[in-house]
């Protein structure tokens, strides 16, 4: 089989989704020390364990983007007047 590449709209679009489905995670994390009914902390850490799974599975779907920005070896020197 072919490796297709997705195209740059489709790229973005993934990284959008990796965006949100992240803060998802940070704020279930956060709100289970909130809440003190057993069974919805539960299902908030069920929810934790299937994003953490589903963003697993966008990684190697984002591995496919037509593009990677390089990582630059050294920081540009700041102006100071």
């Amino acid at each position: 089989m072919d490796h297709q590449t997705l195209a740059a709209h489709e790229a973005v679009d993934l990284h959008e989704i990796v965006n949100f489905k992240t803060l998802c995670v940070a704020k279930s994390k956060l709100m289970q020390g909130l809440v003190f009914d057993q069974d919805l902390k539960d299902l908030m850490q069920k929810d934790v364990q299937q994003s953490i799974q589903d963003l697993t599975d966008l990684q190697a779907v984002y591995e496919r983007a037509p593009f990677q920005a390089p990582v630059p070896q050294s920081r540009p020197t700041p102006i100071i007047n």
